[in-house]
This record gives structure tokens, sequence and C-alpha cells, in this order.
């Protein structure tokens, strides 16, 4: 047995990535398991990279850059097979993986490829091809993160049928495709493959995609999607799947209405990574779909050991987990640090258009009470707007009584990163009279903020 651990982190994403490069930059004995035989997790391996690199090559290679520049047909701009398609998206998550590596390497991590489970509270047994490993440890940092959700009534190992992790390795551009579920993953795959010249079926059983949307981008995301090639069938559910050498036949209900299709998509969320943890041996008892239970420092039940990222359920979003891992290891240890995070958080969405947002949304306003006044900005009225042929708009939510920014919800290309200014307005408690005291570049689409803090001015 291995001794003298003081920290063993099972999974590399970017909870147990930056857990495991604080403990050690806090001079620590580190020990990092990976089950996979790369570094990085679902975030550079099938999820949030390779698929946003995916959606760059989809721009590109479609023309749908130049849109709206005149002169410019829409349509495939550049002749491209499959092959191309992927091959920069493994390029990306290649030199990710090197980057992860390096880095916990040069931090003095101890990394093992293997599947980590717990064999009595304080043990981890490491199980891979080359042999047996056990390590004994003085604290533990779940950061296994989380799956596709696989519904019954879809054969996964049909080579038409693919779950989330497995579309980044899709072996045929289909001409015809159904998506199942239109939450994130879905709204971004179904977009991304209608750019590629795909018919695309986006299938949901809730009443408008992206429910967690202000209502108004919502539905304007939803409009933009139909425009580029997209068929939004809401309010319904797959009866019925059956894979075939031809195809993927398919039923949906209540309305009966029958497809056959190339290719199906199943997003229909993910499960936390904890199953094959033997948490029982560590006196853990995870929660429904496997959650795992922590306090507001990311503390388990079991003193010693604390869990982070989407093992715990909560925004499934990289960017807080490596934070959440940061703050678990600071207290783990009993160094000073903050335990929660930002009040406000950004969600970017990278769907063509991105969609993005911070704070309150009108429904969540309306539901607390709030007074508040709209400010909107059309970016095609905007002078860098119409340059690049942007179509998109900024909408600002603000207190009527005292004009403080609320809500920040952009729909454009850029959408994620311009919506880092309406978020550090959000956090310092900005007025709609603070946008209009700063000096913006131009012609720049954030401009946008001043356009839209204006109008609501105008309003009280």
């Amino acid at each position: 047995m291995d001794t003298g651990y003081d920290l063993v982190v099972l999974g590399s994403g970017p909870a147990g990535e930056k857990g495991a490069i604080q403990a050690a930059a806090l001079g620590k004995r580190v020990a990092l398991v990976e089950k996979e035989a790369v570094f990085g997790g679902a975030a550079a391996h099938t999820g949030t990279l390779p698929s946003k690199t995916l959606r760059e090559t989809a721009l590109y290679l479609s023309g749908l850059r130049q849109r709206g520049l005149h002169g410019v047909d829409l349509g495939l701009a550049r002749e491209a097979d499959l092959d191309d398609f992927l091959f920069h998206a493994a390029a990306v998550s290649r030199a990710e993986h090197q980057r992860i590596a390096g880095d916990l390497a040069r931090h003095g991590v101890q990394c093992l490829q293997g599947e980590g489970a717990f064999e009595d509270p304080h043990t981890i047994v490491v199980r891979a091809p080359t042999g047996t490993r056990r390590l004994r440890t003085e604290h533990v940092l779940i950061a296994t993160g989380s799956s596709p959700h696989r519904p019954e009534g879809f054969v996964f190992d049909h080579e038409r049928v693919y779950c989330s992790d497995q579309i980044v390795d899709v072996h045929m551009l289909p001409r015809t495709m159904a998506v199942v579920g239109a939450g994130v993953i879905g709204c971004e795959y179904a977009s991304l493959f209608a750019a590629l010249g795909t018919r695309v079926l986006l299938i949901d059983g809730r009443e408008r995609v992206l429910p967690f949307l202000d209502a108004e981008v919502s539905t304007a995301l939803a409009r933009e999607m139909e425009r580029i090639g997209v068929q939004i069938r809401l309010g319904q559910q797959v009866a019925r799947a059956a894979a075939k050498d031809a195809g993927v036949d398919m039923e949906l209900a209540p309305s009966g209405e029958h497809l056959m299709v190339d290719l199906v998509l199943v997003a229909a969320g993910r499960v936390p990574g904890t199953a094959a943890l033997a948490l029982d041996k560590a006196g853990l008892v995870p929660g429904r779909r496997g959650v795992l239970e922590v306090d507001a420092d990311y503390r388990s039940a079991v003193p010693h050991i604390y869990a982070a990222g989407d093992v715990i359920g909560s925004h499934g979003l990289a960017s807080t987990a490596a934070e959440q891992g940061r703050i678990a290891v600071m207290h783990m240890f009993g160094r000073k640090y903050r335990s929660a995070l930002p009040e406000v958080l950004p969600y970017g969405i990278f769907t063509i258009p991105e969609v993005s947002m911070a704070g309150e949304t009108e429904d969540s306003l309306k539901a607390k009470g709030v007074d508040y006044v709209v400010g909107r900005a059309r970016l095609a009225e905007n002078a860098r707007g119409r340059i690049i042929g942007e179509t998109g708009f900024l909408k600002l939510l603000f207190a009527r009584a005292d004009q403080k920014l609320l809500g920040v919800h952009l729909m454009a290309e850029g959408a994620t990163e311009l919506v880092h200014i309406g978020l550090v307005a959000l956090l310092i408690g900005a007025t709609a009279e603070h946008f209009l005291q700063v000096c913006f570049n131009y012609p720049t689409i954030s401009m946008a903020y001043q356009t839209a803090a204006e109008d609501a001015l105008a309003q009280c």
C-alpha cells in the first residue's frame, strides 16, 4: 500500500485538475486518479472544448460567418469532408490534454491512470491494466464528473444512435438527423449540424427550448435556429425509435408523427459519475441519480471527503467546477478562502447564434414582485453590427426605483464574451447611468450597453 498522501483526487476534469494543483501549491502530497487514458475529463475530451471547436469549424465551412455581408452567398462556402470537420477538434483536445498533464507534472502531482474506488474511507483502490494499487490518504476530493443519461428505448451501441459523448466521433455527416432534448447540448449540436447542411429535427417535451433562459431570448433563438434549418417539435416525446441499417425509424407522441432519419443524437441530460466509486465503503450515500450532497465548503457527510463539479449536481459549468475544486481544497486544509461562488454567474450557450445571460430574467423578477424596466439594443442598428451583419440583440433589466442593473441577456455572435461587461456591472451594483459615464470604443458591439441603458432610462 502507498501511504502518506495528504489528498487523493478522483477525476481530472476542471474540478479535479484545479483542486489537485491547489493542494500541491500548498505543499501537500497529492495523487490524482483518472480512469481515461488522457487528462481533462469530459470538458477536454468529449464536451466543452470539442463541441465548441466543432462549432467554429462548422461556421467557417458553412459560410455563416459571412451571412449578413452584402454579396456573399449563404451555403457551403468551402469543399470539406468529415475528416476536415473533425481534425481541428481533435487537435485542440490533444493540446488541452498536454497542457493539463504538463501543469499537473510541474506542480508535482502524482498522476495515476486507472479506475479509482473506495476500499474504506481513507483507502483508494486504483485498478489499471498494469495492476492494482492502494493509496492511503488523509483527504479525498471526488471530482469524477458526469456522463450522458441514456434513457430506455434507444440502442446506443448502434452506429446510427449517439449520446453526447459519442457524437464528437461521428463517422458520417448525416443528411437528416433527430436531436432528442432541447437543452444546452441538444440545441448546440442541432444548430451546428444544421449549419453544415443537415436537415435537423429537434424534439423536446417542454414548451420551449432552453426554458431557463429569458423567454424573449428563448423564442428568438428558436426562430434563428429554424432559419438555418432546424425543425423544432415541442411538447413531443419519442414513443418509439427503431435503429436499422438504413436509418432510425421514429414515432413521436402525442402527435403520432413518423420519421426516418439517418442519425439520432440523444441529449437527455447528464448523470454524476459516482456509480463505480463504491461510495458505501466510504460511508457515503448518493442522492437522486447519484448526486453527492455537500455543504457550503463542498464537504460531504464524511468530514474528510469533499466533492466538486458535476458530481454535486449544480451548474454543470467547467468554470464553476474549477472554482469549486479550489474552494474545497482550501477549506480541506484549513486555509482562509471564500466559501461561496460569486453571487451572479454567467451562462454561455454556443448555439448559432450564441446566447448568454447573467442575473435575473423577466419571469424571475415578476415572481419576486420586482418593478423593473427593460432596455434593448438591436445590433442591426449598431454601427459595428451593420459592418459584420449582426442581427441579434442585447437586453438589460433594471430596477425601476433606482435603475440598478438586475439582468443581462444577449443573442449574438460573441454573446458569451460580451456578457462579461454586464456581469461585472451586476457584481458591483452598477446602474443604467454608469454605462453612460463610460467611453466605449467606436464602432463596437459593446456600445450596445449604452444604447440599452439609454432605452431603459427613457422609461423611468
